[in-house]
């Protein structure tokens, strides 16, 4: 009954969408975090793979995000690792998605708009998308500890 005055409340939204806590989720949220991609570390000590490590006291969520390039500064790979919401993890895996098989020029582009919209992100989960820009960011620019990034 609940579900049905949701339903004639909210006449957008899908009964799936309503029927159940996870249902808050998008289903590309929910998708990524059933089916993990990409959750794993690169060679920390290759000169072609950069590091960011990013995080939001405030909500808990942290990210830690490697992107490789090849010798013609073209994304080839990414792994990552979080602790946070689906949000979050959903975030990160659509990243993977969006900066392959570009230059590291081009993956600087990729705003937390782009991911948002890709995942259909609630304004409460904007701050993921954020932190995955962030990180992005810190990967490409900063490269690995003492390194001057892949951008150098």
């Amino acid at each position: 009954k609940i579900a049905l005055e949701a339903q004639n409340a909210l006449p957008h939204l899908s009964a799936w969408q309503l029927s159940a806590p996870t249902r808050l989720y998008h289903k590309t949220v929910v998708d990524h975090c059933e089916n993990l991609r990409n959750v794993r570390s690169l060679d920390k000590t290759s000169k072609n793979v950069g590091y960011g490590l990013v995080g939001a006291p405030a909500c808990g969520d942290w990210m830690e995000l490697q992107i490789q390039v090849d010798e013609k500064g073209t994304t080839v790979d990414a792994k990552f690792k979080t602790f946070g919401c689906g949000s979050a993890t959903a975030s990160l895996a659509t990243e993977w998605v969006l900066q392959l098989w570009k230059t590291v020029e081009e993956a600087l582009t990729i705003k937390n708009s782009d991911i948002a919209k890709e995942l259909c992100l609630p304004l409460l989960k904007l701050h993921c998308s954020i932190l995955v820009e962030d990180a992005i960011q810190a990967a490409l620019r900063q490269g690995n500890t003492g390194s001057p990034g892949l951008l150098a």
